[in-house]
């Protein structure tokens, strides 16, 4: 995975250039890390950034649960079984109904 070597200003710069600091975030894609007396404070990012991000770590996290099961020894289906097991429990609950 690449790296960017991270952006850091000074939160002042963002009371000062807002437009410059958005400017920064939106074309390296990338967040600018905000300090305050030289300690790091805040971190800003471009909303289209950060949107695929959260998509990012929510597909990761949903490959995490199947991977887990799977080493847990959780049965997996095949597309057919899947579908096979799906017209069983609504006939079923057709059945179910009916009586």
């Amino acid at each position: 995975m690449y790296t960017m070597k991270p952006i850091i200003k000074p939160s002042s710069e963002l009371r000062r250039n807002y437009n410059s600091v958005a400017e920064i975030c939106r074309k390296q894609k990338t967040p600018v890390f905000l300090t305050r007396n030289g300690e790091g404070d805040t971190v800003i990012m471009d909303i289209a950034t950060y949107s695929q991000r959260e998509e990012d770590l929510d597909f990761a996290q949903r490959l995490a649960v199947v991977e887990l099961a799977r080493l847990s020894g959780v049965k997996d289906y095949t597309l057919e079984e899947f579908k096979q097991n799906m017209h069983e429990a609504i006939n079923q609950g057709v059945n179910l109904r009916n009586e």
